[in-house]
């Protein structure tokens, strides 16, 4: 019997297959140029941006360009009029659990190696170019972020308490004013 191999074709449609139910899944894409990164240094960013709960791939521009339409981002003309934007070795960052954590990861080994360099992304379906992603990875962490909305939550609580103790400490002041006024 002939066992039956796969074509070029077929392996290609699995990876496109594969890349755009990952797209699908992720919260955020990011799409940076990698091009000067050492090996050890894309290992590292790797392996940061899957601690932070993400991925990072590199694939052929083509397949990503055909993942990206069937998982429904859209990479339209307006975005990109010189067809840039899919140029060059081109790291695919996906981020699963935290949107904003990967991002961080790969604008801070920007800023510790100088590379990557933003491309453009998508949060969820909203295309990003490298100025909005720039601007996300300054956004504080998720910790970070609750703890500010704990304590912003929790200032409002401690202000009433504070405003109804002053109101029964002048009551009680009143009330020995008046008793001492009259125990004389």
């Amino acid at each position: 019997m002939k066992k039956h191999t796969k074509s070029a074709r077929e392996i290609k449609g699995e990876k496109i297959q594969n890349l755009a139910e990952k797209f699908k899944k992720a919260k955020t894409l990011t799409f940076a140029d990698y091009r000067g990164l050492t090996a050890n240094q894309i290992a590292i960013l790797r392996s940061k941006i899957k601690a932070s709960g993400g991925e990072m791939l590199v694939e052929k521009n083509t397949l990503i360009s055909l993942a990206l339409k069937d998982s429904g981002h859209k990479l339209e003309k307006s975005q990109d009029p010189k067809g840039t934007l899919l140029t060059g070795p081109t790291a695919t960052i996906l981020a699963y659990e935290d949107e904003i954590a990967p991002i961080k990861e790969t604008a801070q080994s920007a800023k510790e190696v100088g590379l990557p360099s933003f491309k453009f992304g998508f949060f969820g379906l909203e295309f990003l170019n490298s100025q909005g992603l720039e601007s996300l990875s300054k956004i504080p962490g998720r910790e970070a972020l609750q703890a500010k909305l704990v304590g912003s939550l929790s200032s409002p609580i401690y202000g009433i308490v504070g405003v109804l103790g002053a109101n029964l400490r002048n009551l009680v002041y009143t009330l020995s004013a008046i008793k001492d006024s009259k125990s004389q």
